[in-house]
């Protein structure tokens, strides 16, 4: 007998003495579609076999496999929608913990709670979807007020990350707006923590990247929700007058919220594409693709202004005050109306889509980057205007835009660049699985661009394959990233697939 089957064996025993309400075949698996499921992820790139696949459906089925796991050191990966990209949801010869059946056995778990000392919020299972929190929340009028692009993530899975979307300048990342959690720890420890409740294991887990225990329930902070939103698109073809705008407009937060934005974004068109002109009236697409023709890079700013029945006559003129300080292309402004929700879960559209001409379960070599605001300029030029447009490398799609640091809490896992402004760029490469190899080169050519010029950056969703790396990542916070990681999860069990601390 193997020393894995020992294992998977022993696995079994385990959970036929703790589990009285469901049965074993629902709980622990290893045939060849639950093998093959977890053994890739969104990215397509990285293949990892684990041994079984967990499912459970309550704190205890998962307290009782974290024990098992210590007394065994099998490693233990926590898999919500699997959509990270180089197999950081994976665990090779170990567990997968299949969390999108947590909770099955209580049903639902979306509490929205409106009166309390510190205003609404709504309790969330780790393994939810966003777009099942927005729904449920909105039934009451209310809404997170920080978000992702996408939706159909699991809450556990982007607070182990930050959560960032374009309202991350006002409000900070996901992360930022989190009252509580229930973590089981890599020990089998079940804790209730906040700032004030266990807040070691609080602050660690939050950007921690799944290394110190696994989310059951989150405390998010809530909001009146708007109904409506004006979805508006400029066009610049001078990237500092791109950047000067969208620093003004998260410098606003705070002071002149009336005739500010509630969120911002910007992205790159590119002469060699490919680009998305639907957004746009079909007799407007041919002047935008001269136009990207003409300069190369056509740089952009998506905003939007949410507003309701009590602000919807003075939108459109607080909009136009704000606009007319802007320095985009005269007659490149374009906008529409949406609702809260459509707008929210305007990605959602892209992915059917795809998903019908069979380019979503592609290979993803994605990167994402946070560079300081000091530095933009050059990452412009040596990155879009040098190793893109004049190498002619297809760019996908490319997301720029900046934050406030002050948004963010230090005390907390994630990492960002020192400077009170840095930007959020995601190069985000589809690709045959032929060719993922080579936009896998590009990434690693703007990272020694990025070395070379000394531009101090941060990986967002890290990838590194060596200790050495993640020490230069963490930086001043490595010391005390290792000591949560001995503190609560001394085994070392938990999220192998980062390949931090089993490299």
């Amino acid at each position: 007998m193997t020393e894995n089957m020992n294992m998977f064996l022993i696995l079994i025993f385990s959970l036929l003495l703790s589990s009285t309400t469901t049965t074993l075949s629902q709980q622990v698996r290893n045939d060849t579609e639950a093998i093959s499921l977890a053994s890739t992820d969104f990215g397509h790139i990285v293949k990892e076999i684990p041994e079984a696949v967990f499912y459970p459906t309550t704190s205890n089925d998962i307290i009782t496999l974290l024990k098992q796991a210590n007394d065994n050191t099998t490693p233990i990966a926590a898999r919500g929608q699997g959509h990270s990209v180089r197999g950081q949801s994976m665990a090779q010869k170990g567990i997968v913990v299949n969390m999108t059946s947590f909770g099955n056995e209580g049903g639902r778990i979306i509490i929205v709670s409106e009166g309390s000392s510190f205003g609404p919020y709504v309790d969330v299972g780790g393994e939810q979807i966003w777009i099942n929190v927005l729904g449920e929340t909105l039934k009451h009028g209310l809404s997170p007020v920080s978000w992702t692009d996408y939706l159909y993530l699991s809450v556990g899975g982007t607070l182990s990350n930050a959560g960032i979307s374009g309202q991350s300048f006002r409000f900070g990342p996901q992360i930022s707006n989190v009252y509580e959690l229930d973590v089981i720890t890599g020990k089998g420890d079940f804790v209730t923590c906040s700032r004030n409740k266990a807040p070691d294991l609080f602050y660690s887990v939050l950007g921690g990247l799944g290394q110190f225990g696994i989310i059951t329930r989150a405390r998010i902070a809530l909001a009146p929700a708007p109904t409506s939103v004006k979805w508006v698109r400029l066009l610049y073809n001078d990237f500092s007058a791109f950047s000067r705008d969208q620093e003004h407009l998260i410098s606003m937060n705070g002071r002149m919220e009336k005739n500010g934005v509630d969120y911002l974004e910007g992205f790159l068109l590119m002469r060699q594409g490919p680009f998305d002109l639907s957004f746009y009236p079909e007799p407007d697409q041919l002047r935008i693709t001269t136009l990207v023709n003409q300069t190369g890079i056509v740089y952009l700013i998506e905003l939007a202004k949410y507003y309701d029945a009590t602000t919807q006559n003075s939108v459109d003129k607080d909009l136009q005050l704000l606009l007319n300080r802007l320095g985009f292309v005269r007659g490149f402004a374009f906008s529409k109306d949406a609702t809260y929700l459509e707008f929210l879960n305007r990605v959602r559209a892209e992915e059917l889509k795809l998903r019908k001409l069979g380019l979503w379960e592609v290979p993803h070599p994605w990167m994402n980057l946070f560079v300081p605001k000091s530095r933009i300029s050059d990452f412009d030029s040596g990155v879009f205007k040098d190793i893109f447009l004049k190498n002619k490398v297809p760019a996908g799609l490319i997301i720029i835009y900046p934050m406030n640091r002050n948004k963010w809490d230090d005390k907390m896992s994630a990492m960002t660049p020192n400077e009170d402004v840095f930007y959020a760029i995601g190069l985000l490469h589809s690709s045959t699985p032929e060719e993922w190899e080579a936009f896998d080169n590009v990434n690693k050519q703007i990272l020694e661009f990025c070395r070379v010029a000394g531009i101090m950056f941060k990986q967002y969703i890290p990838h590194y394959e060596t200790e050495h790396d993640w020490i230069n990542h963490f930086g001043s916070k490595w010391g005390n990233f290792q000591l949560k990681k001995l503190q609560f999860d001394p085994k070392k069990i938990l999220a192998p697939g980062q390949k931090i601390f089993n490299s």
